[in-house]
């Protein structure tokens, strides 16, 4: 079927806007179908007229107010049994920008088999009330169909194909009220139909004629989205299986080269949970939203068992659960930690619920006005730690990252939490530049965390080779060799989760790093495998929280020197 568009517009007693909205729709030359929902005399005469004023309407009448959703599929139907191919809903009370109708139009030419929805851009005559409402609609929309792609899914301003859109009303019964327009982009999202989003700007006259009722429309949405968690759960396997990934392979291997896969999706998803209905909630949350990483991530899934049977093998026992049951459990306890440091930050975990026995050495550290490195790692929780450490803001404490992947959660700790204060700071290598700014920092008496188990991405990133759980992994000789530059105290901390509380382990690795010329190597070979050794005995005390999900062993080594 050729490209062809009409509008459709649902009305029911707004005979004071509608011919507004019909002047400023028929400069756009397109048929207009008009669905009068059981509306009253004086409506019936105002849409009478503009028949008789505009042969491109086509006027229908429902004998009885049956609800926006009925009006709306009686529009559709007729638009795609008259020949069109897609329908232009937009509302009849004069909140949508007509000005937007070609963008809707022209997106559709280039995606006809897409559903493109408007996404409001309000100004301030939005009620609160209505706003919130519609946050908490996002979110159930975004479980429901396991995805974000719909910006806004309360938009009366949408362009449907009416071929897949007909095939579903024709096959399932939707809701004919104010909860129609959730529901059947939810139901065409199960189809596995794409979505696009427009902004268009939206607004609330004061005359405005709304036919929302808070308490029963509220309560038909409310009954809805019970219905559609039912009906995901019920799709699970399939809307899953759609989502498995179809990358196109990488030249390289390496950590900084892996996308973090929805991730961040996750983290919006788990945020919101947790500010409308509360932690408890949100880790009931995680386990769907873990599955779906563990499902669809083959290569995290197969490290992760890789590192297990190493534990296992070097432990000498059989302790740990090296298989799909074992990796799930890991999996499930970074996303844990994920939620605890959201919780710390917002202010639901106690400073008492972590031990911290070396916290006068780190007293005694702070009193002193000496800055120093201290080396974490990818075990356990270091942004519970620097949360915990900046809350009484007796440190300043500066970290290193190496890609603008960690930026991610850090965006959503600064939403729950606007006093966030930790300085990031982005680095691909190790310079001469890096070692005077962050010189200056030191003599200031802040403190620097960098992890020391990732490789930089930039190619002249070095690293050494040293024994990590059994076999020879590459570690990064940056830090050490900052350190030794920035000639202050290096310290190795970790703070790890011990059922529902944490326990930071504080120790002193150096008084200096000292690098002499003569075996400048060795001396770099020796302190790498010191900090390994310490790792490891980590690892094997608390296995599961090592969250390196790809092949730490055998990186991708084009982008690395090694020695």
């Amino acid at each position: 079927m050729n490209y062809s568009p009409c509008i459709l517009i649902p009305i029911y007693n707004h005979k004071d806007t509608i011919r507004n909205m019909v002047e400023r729709l028929a400069p756009q030359q397109l048929p207009i179908f008009i669905v009068d929902d059981g509306s009253d005399d004086a409506t019936q005469k105002v849409l009478s007229e503009l028949a008789a004023d505009y042969p491109i309407i086509h006027l229908f009448r429902l004998a009885q107010n049956g609800g926006k959703g009925a009006a709306v599929m009686r529009g559709m139907r007729e638009a795609y049994h008259a020949g069109f191919s897609h329908a232009l809903q937009i509302d009849a009370d004069g909140q949508h920008d007509t000005h937007d109708v070609q963008q809707f139009i022209a997106c559709g030419v280039n995606n006809p088999q897409a559903v493109i929805c408007g996404k409001p851009s309000y100004d301030a005559s939005v009620p609160k009330g209505r706003l919130y409402g519609r946050y908490i609609t996002h979110f159930w929309v975004r479980i429901e169909t396991l995805s974000s792609a719909i910006g806004d899914s309360m938009c009366g301003f949408r362009l449907y194909p009416l071929a897949s859109t007909c095939d579903l009303i024709n096959s399932v019964k939707l809701p004919e009220r104010m909860d129609f327009d959730i529901e059947i982009l939810v139901r065409l999202a199960w189809r596995g139909l794409i979505f696009k989003n427009i902004a268009t700007k939206v607004i609330y006259p004061p005359d405005g004629l709304s036919h929302f009722n808070m308490l029963r429309d509220n309560i038909r949405i409310t009954k809805m989205h019970t219905r559609l968690f039912f009906g995901m759960l019920l799709r699970l396997p399939l809307l899953l299986w759609r989502k498995l990934p179809r990358q196109k392979k990488t030249q390289s291997n390496h950590w900084s080269h892996l996308s973090e896969r929805g991730s961040s999706l996750g983290l919006r998803i788990i945020f919101t949970c947790y500010r409308l209905l509360g932690e408890h909630a949100a880790r009931l949350l995680l386990y769907p939203v873990v599955g779906y990483f563990f499902l669809t991530g083959k290569k995290a899934r197969a490290a992760s068992i890789d590192y297990l049977q190493k534990i296992n093998l070097k432990s000498g026992q059989s302790t740990i659960q090296a298989n799909w049951r074992g990796s799930f459990q890991q999996m499930m306890a970074f996303a844990q930690s994920g939620l605890d440091k959201l919780s710390a930050w917002m202010g639901g975990f106690d400073n008492g619920r972590v031990a911290f026995p070396d916290r006068e050495e780190f007293n005694q550290l702070l009193s002193s006005g000496q800055g120093a490195l201290l080396i974490a790692s990818h075990l356990g929780s270091v942004e519970m730690t620097r949360a915990l450490a900046t809350s009484k803001q007796r440190a300043v404490v500066n970290a290193v990252v190496y890609t603008e992947h960690a930026h991610k959660f850090n965006q959503t700790l600064k939403q729950a939490n606007a006093e966030f204060g930790v300085n990031l700071i982005q680095v691909s290598h190790f310079g001469p530049d890096t070692a005077i700014m962050f010189q200056e920092k030191i003599d200031r008496g802040e403190f620097i965390v960098i992890v020391g188990d990732r490789t930089p991405p930039a190619e002249n990133g070095r690293v050494s080779q040293v024994e990590f759980l059994g076999e020879s992994a590459p570690f990064a000789q940056g830090p050490w060799i900052l350190a030794s530059l920035l000639e202050c105290p290096v310290y190795l901390f970790f703070c790890l989760r011990d059922k529902h509380d944490y326990r930071i382990h504080f120790e002193s690795f150096a008084e200096r790093i000292e690098l002499p010329r003569r075996d400048r190597q060795a001396r770099l070979q020796a302190y790498i495998q010191q900090y390994a050794l310490r790792l490891e005995a980590y690892c094997l005390l608390a296995p599961y929280q090592w969250f390196n999900f790809y092949d730490f062993w055998r990186q991708d080594a084009a982008s690395n020197n090694k020695v």
